[in-house]
């Protein structure tokens, strides 16, 4: 029987914007499962005794190998309840607006055993093509969301997604 997370893990992830509004996606898969795979934002687990901003850049720098200073504000809060190598997870995830001065990585990235082997690919996706994604989006309405933000119809307050 799979075994059951009682306590939500808590992350950070960034909505990462290129001069041209372009956002960067990261395609990753369950090495157990790999019929099961999903694009998704940036971002991960906070460390011990880490906060949101510095596990959000920390978590971009590992992944992409792109460094940031700044995140802007905070977009939305997303729960969700997900099986992933052959566990139920529940995981809160933060996640934070930033503008990428260059789409080069600046160092090289540093991904976990976990990460590694569930990476896919890095891309970064255009407005225009992203609801035309034919694979799994997390979140599901991230095409939306992009959309309301580069139209200055996003939320003030951040809402909290919930899948």
């Amino acid at each position: 029987m799979p075994s059951r997370t009682t306590a939500p893990r808590v992350g950070a992830r960034v909505l990462l914007l290129d001069r041209t509004d372009r956002v960067l996606l990261i395609h990753a898969l369950d090495p157990t499962d790999p019929d099961h795979h999903w694009w998704e934002l940036p971002g991960g687990g906070l460390d011990p005794d880490e906060d949101l901003h510095t596990a959000a850049r920390r978590e971009l720098a590992e992944e992409t190998g792109i460094l940031l200073t700044h995140l802007d504000r905070k977009l939305w809060a997303r729960e969700t309840r997900f099986h992933y190598k052959g566990r139920d997870h529940h995981r809160i995830e933060h996640v934070f607006l930033a503008r990428a001065a260059t789409t080069t990585p600046q160092t090289s990235p540093k991904p976990t055993a976990n990460e590694k082997a569930g990476f896919i690919e890095r891309r970064w996706w255009t407005p225009h093509d992203l609801p035309h994604c034919r694979d799994k989006l997390l979140p599901p309405a991230l095409p939306t969301l992009l959309h309301d933000l580069l139209s200055n119809q996003f939320s003030s307050e951040p809402p909290t997604l919930t899948d």
